[in-house]
């Protein structure tokens, strides 16, 4: 009898949960949640757009339910501004999924670190050496060199003769770029030779990253359901073993560089020369090391390519906006020298067509999700401590006043929008 009664409590506790929280707090408004599931299976395979059309039925803070986990959607600016700047302190954790907690060692790293000694620590080593003008300036050269390369490429198969007249896929050229230049910015190593071919060490990288996007993208019931996962033992080793996998090569990149630094006596501008020279000094672990060198690998990889993809579809669709950006390119660089970083603070109009994309397309629609530390209250609506907070950058940018908009740009630079 008692066994017959068991699968019953789990909704009644439920149940009894959501009851507590609805009394206890004055929380968002949202859709309703199912017993056990929550909003798990209301929610559509592209969330973010999902949250905005409930936004638009509930208002710009909403309520989602992940199991018995409080998810708040937040979708328009004024709210945006509450969260990340005005009360940033209270929801400073972060939420950490199974994979991400697997993979960063319970925060070891710092994009899912919470807030704390161990975040300041990594996001000063970060913001005074990894990432300050001198060492951006020094890895210049990289960065400049893998683009001159990728224009190469186009032209190359541009002009061969089996290719002429024929589309070329935009996303191979960006994704092989994005791929070579954070390689080499993070490791000091090109994967990839001049002809294109790949070799093992980097082809065992790419599998890598490709099962940990994977693996972390992935909405498995389990994830917010935790008495589930006891059904699910493959997905606990399918995350050990990527961790392995993954910590695996990134070592046996760090024992490369330790031996050719003792070699040689000297340290290079690369990050994990870096990180390995200042090991001792900020008193890193391996994990952290590990860990801060993949949050600039999955962070520089595919938003670069997919920003630069939906920058030239909306070049393609508005062909007066493209030839204004190639005029400026005219009268800038004009047509005896390639275009170098510096350029970018004398071409204001493209400047803009850049920051269009990415108010329109938005790499990580969601963000990173915080996690409240304390009780908080956002909008006039109560946040209990433990909730998961999303910022909707998608919806975001297309709110009033900043509206749902097409370009409209003009050479000095500012940006027209118009209404539709």
């Amino acid at each position: 009898m008692t066994l017959l009664l068991l699968p019953l409590s789990f909704p009644l506790f439920f149940l009894a949960y959501i009851l507590y929280q609805k009394l206890r707090f004055k929380l968002p408004p949202g859709p309703r949640p199912w017993p056990i599931v929550g909003n798990l299976y209301d929610v559509k395979p592209v969330r973010f757009r999902c949250y905005a059309e409930w936004a638009q039925q509930y208002g710009p803070i909403i309520s989602v339910w992940f199991g018995s986990t409080l998810n708040v959607v937040i979708s328009n600016s004024e709210l945006a501004k509450e969260v990340l700047k005005e009360k940033d302190q209270q929801m400073a954790d972060r939420h950490r999924s199974r994979s991400a907690a697997k993979f960063s060692r319970e925060g070891q790293d710092l994009i899912w670190a919470d807030y704390g000694p161990h975040y300041v620590k990594v996001r000063k080593v970060c913001t005074l050496e990894l990432f300050s003008p001198k060492r951006l300036e020094a890895l210049r050269p990289i960065r400049e060199d893998e683009v001159t390369a990728m224009v190469e490429s186009i032209f190359k198969d541009c002009t061969h003769p089996d290719k002429i007249g024929k589309s070329l896929l935009v996303k191979s050229y960006l994704g092989a770029v994005a791929f070579n230049n954070i390689t080499r910015l993070a490791f000091g190593k090109r994967f990839v030779n001049s002809e294109g071919v790949i070799d093992e060490q980097g082809k065992e990288f790419k599998a890598i990253v490709a099962n940990g996007l994977k693996l972390g993208g992935s909405l498995a019931m389990a994830e917010h359901i935790p008495w589930l996962r006891w059904f699910f033992p493959l997905e606990e080793e399918a995350f050990a073993k990527h961790g392995e996998r993954r910590d695996r090569l990134t070592r046996a990149i760090m024992e490369e560089h330790t031996a050719a630094r003792l070699k040689t006596g000297g340290t290079k501008q690369h990050f994990v020369d870096a990180l390995l020279t200042l090991q001792k000094q900020y008193d890193l672990s391996d994990d952290t090391v590990i860990g801060l060198l993949w949050d600039m690998i999955t962070a520089g990889m595919d938003t670069t390519a997919i920003s630069v993809e939906w920058a030239m579809a909306e070049l393609i669709k508005n062909p007066r906006v493209q030839e204004k950006a190639q005029q400026e390119l005219d009268t800038v660089i004009g047509y005896e020298r390639v275009l170098i970083e510096p350029d970018f603070s004398n071409l204001p109009y493209l400047q803009s067509v850049a920051k269009e994309a990415l108010r329109l397309h938005p790499p990580t629609p969601l963000m990173l999700p915080h996690k409240a530390n304390t009780n908080v209250k956002v909008g006039g609506y109560d946040i209990p401590k433990g909730s998961n907070v999303h910022v909707n950058v998608w919806a975001v940018a297309r709110d009033p006043p900043h509206g749902k908009t097409r370009w409209s740009l003009d050479l000095s630079g500012s940006l027209k929008r118009m209404w539709i």
